[in-house]
């Protein structure tokens, strides 16, 4: 019997606008978005991790640290409404692959970058390819999940950019001491590509969302030269992940150097300090959905427990102001830890979104959604870089970003209402 025929191991096919393939096949392509998602923050953290090493040699300041830093967002916030169109209109299956591939070549291509305009460019390119990870998972996510158990998987394929800087601090400190930064990014970016031949392998032929029966009452089907609206649900979802980046790519962008900078750690050391925090926020990830749909499954209301949820997270966000305050170093990477518990609100973020979502605008949501979390990521390091430079410390950016964060959960409980598809 064809696996994808069998009525037990098909994904839901009863659903409205779910893909009908098979269980493990559908299991098979998070896996993979989990690999990318591994690759893609693997990609991103090689300009953090290597930021000592790459300054003295291009003579860059804490200004124009801070200008490296934000300027992969530039691109990558740019184009997430436009991605986000493409993801909503066009096979997934070619789409992801073809963005994946360039932002493996630019990250491979930063090591021959001579100059900061050069570096500022690749960097550039790695947001346009990248620009495809969250609007493409998040829609991937919606077409084979209902909405009960999106958590779980929007959580786990999420985690994959969480363990890409875990295993990849420690991994990209050790290949820029044996080998340099240059060759580092050569390395990684070069090799990276060979994850689209499992991807061509696995993905269906037609990865779309599926149009829903137009007699049914369950369905959504798009009309045609209908135009897309604004909503208040779509205002407090981009408000919360506005907060929810800014934490999250101070992290990223800032953490490795103040390791290095402030507590005086050696590369190899502070690429594992930074290491253990992101792990814990990876498990978290999945974890925090898996939890939420269980209790949703065993009758509790799917609104209140997803933002309940997600505000305890963001409210473990406020250890990262002890950081700076801490005298030793284990102390620093207790709260680091404590501080990283926020991954439990993730899977959370996204299964909200997939709820509110009308279905053949999911992609141009996520992409929106993105859009203004992104603009979290280019202030973050800026505003960081800037309050460093003028104040000579590293605890108003941290603070900052803290109480950034723990203010999100207003916009989802005040402003997003219930957990129901716009049909309008």
């Amino acid at each position: 019997m064809n696996k994808d025929n069998n009525p037990g191991s098909v994904a839901a096919a009863c659903l409205p606008g779910l893909l009908p393939i098979s269980n493990s096949r559908r299991w098979g392509i998070i896996s993979l978005l989990f690999v990318a998602s591994f690759i893609n923050y693997l990609d991103r953290a090689t300009i953090s991790v290597a930021l000592p090493y790459l300054s003295l040699d291009l003579h860059l300041g804490p200004e124009m640290k801070g200008l490296v830093l934000s300027s992969f967002f530039w691109s990558y916030a740019l184009v997430q409404i436009p991605v986000g169109w493409c993801v909503d209109r066009f096979n997934l299956r070619w789409l992801y692959a073809a963005h994946f591939a360039l932002w493996s070549l630019a990250c491979g291509f930063t090591g021959l970058a001579g100059t900061l305009g050069v570096l500022l460019v690749m960097r550039c390119l790695l947001g346009i390819g990248e620009s495809i990870y969250l609007p493409g998972g998040t829609k991937i996510v919606g077409v084979l999940f209902a909405s009960p158990d999106r958590g779980f998987p929007s959580g786990l394929f999420d985690s994959g950019t969480r363990a890409g800087l875990a295993v990849g601090a420690p991994i990209i400190a050790m290949l820029i001491l044996y080998y340099g930064w240059r060759r580092m990014f050569v390395l990684v970016g070069f090799t990276a590509v060979v994850w689209v031949v499992p991807w061509l392998l696995v993905a269906p032929r037609n990865l779309q969302g599926v149009r829903s029966d137009p007699t049914s009452p369950l369905s959504t089907p798009r009309l045609p030269g209908r135009r897309f609206h604004f909503n208040r649900n779509l205002v407090g979802i981009c408000l919360g992940f506005f907060c929810f980046d800014y934490y999250w790519y101070l992290l990223v962008t800032w953490l490795p150097d103040y390791l290095v900078t402030v507590r005086h750690l050696t590369v190899l050391k502070a690429g594992v300090y930074a290491a253990l925090p992101f792990c814990v926020f990876g498990i978290c990830q999945p974890l925090g959905g898996w939890i939420t749909d269980r209790l949703i499954r065993r009758g509790y209301n799917e609104t209140r427990t997803r933002k309940t949820m997600l505000t305890i997270a963001f409210l473990t966000g406020l250890m990262l102001i002890p950081v700076l305050r801490a005298q030793s170093a284990s102390s620093v990477l207790v709260f680091l830890i404590g501080a990283s518990f926020v991954g439990l609100g993730t899977g959370n973020l996204f299964a909200i979104l997939q709820c509110c979502a009308p279905p053949h605008e999911m992609g141009v949501w996520t992409g929106i959604e993105n859009f203004v979390g992104n603009v979290g990521g280019i202030l973050a390091p800026l505003v960081t870089g800037f309050l460093i430079y003028h104040t000579g410390s590293y605890f108003p950016g941290f603070a900052l970003a803290a109480i950034v964060l723990v203010a999100g959960p207003l916009a989802y409980w005040f402003i997003v209402g219930e957990l129901k598809p716009d049909t309008r």
